[in-house]
């Protein structure tokens, strides 16, 4: 399906039907819907009817920063838009990393249309400045964001970047994360690394979740390079009654050794709330 998300700007979205209530997947910065590993969607369609799409300027979606600027805050909407695409009213939401940041958006601006949220590898909205930052190396990685590469030489560095955010917690699988940065690319039908949501304006995040009604479970990756321990501990601290839950061996990413504990996590959270 492709959504109507502001004008002139669309967002391709699919649904994997399942039984229960919706799910709808909100993935990192930069990030297309299909790096919501197959593993995970498929667990979750055991019992939920899932959705994930691409955000924009990722994935099928439409690619016009540089003509149309738009706010972190507009992703946001965007997965409003989504849920209204397929006439869900209320869903479990669930963010990955800047998906984290839009779920913790749309717990205080639209509640109501959801029935829990899931954030993990995310920083909470009321930041905590002595709180440890990204990896270095990471860091220096991104700073080749927007390097020209071709297509093999892109493939290394998101592998590269895989490897990174992978952490030391579980074994790292190249051949499985090239073959899903293939994949895609192939979806996409572009070799270029996105790279517009770290220009996107940052402005209007400030949130207080101490007055939160949604059930929400926060996972912590213990591994994890970009917001490392203690910030889950800290995010949980900020909303209103909610639950911590440690993956072991957990970094930034979705490896298929995880995709079981991770969806056993979300889906023990769902049950509990229906």
């Amino acid at each position: 399906m492709v959504v109507d998300v502001a004008p002139g700007v669309q967002v391709w979205a699919e649904e994997i039907p399942g039984p229960g209530e919706p799910v709808l997947l909100v993935m990192g910065a930069d990030a297309a819907g299909l790096t919501w590993p197959d593993e995970l969607v498929d667990r979750l369609a055991e019992r939920h009817r899932v959705i994930r799409y691409d955000h924009r300027d990722t994935g099928r979606s439409t690619h016009a920063f540089d003509e149309a600027p738009y706010a972190i805050r507009d992703l946001a909407a965007d997965a409003v838009a989504v849920l209204d695409a397929f006439a869900i009213d209320r869903a479990h939401v669930v963010g990955m990393s800047l998906g984290g940041t839009l779920v913790q958006l749309l717990l205080v601006d639209h509640p109501d249309r959801l029935w829990s949220a899931t954030v993990f590898c995310t920083a909470s909205l009321q930041g905590d400045p002595d709180l440890p930052g990204p990896d270095p190396a990471l860091l220096r990685l991104w700073g080749e964001l927007t390097d020209e590469r071709d297509r093999e030489q892109e493939l290394d560095w998101r592998v590269e970047h895989w490897r990174l955010l992978n952490g030391a917690g579980v074994e790292f699988d190249e051949a499985w994360f090239r073959e899903l940065e293939e994949r895609i690319m192939e979806h996409s039908g572009r070799e270029d690394k996105p790279a517009a949501h770290a220009a996107a304006a940052q402005d209007g995040l400030e949130r207080d979740l101490t007055e939160n009604t949604v059930p929400t479970l926060v996972i912590e990756a213990p591994e994890d390079p970009v917001c490392p321990p203690p910030h889950a501990a800290h995010l949980a601290s900020t909303i209103k009654g909610a639950t911590l839950v440690r993956i072991e061996g957990m970094g930034h990413a979705i490896p298929p050794a995880l995709a079981t504990p991770l969806a056993e996590a979300i889906l023990a959270h769902t049950a509990a709330v229906g």
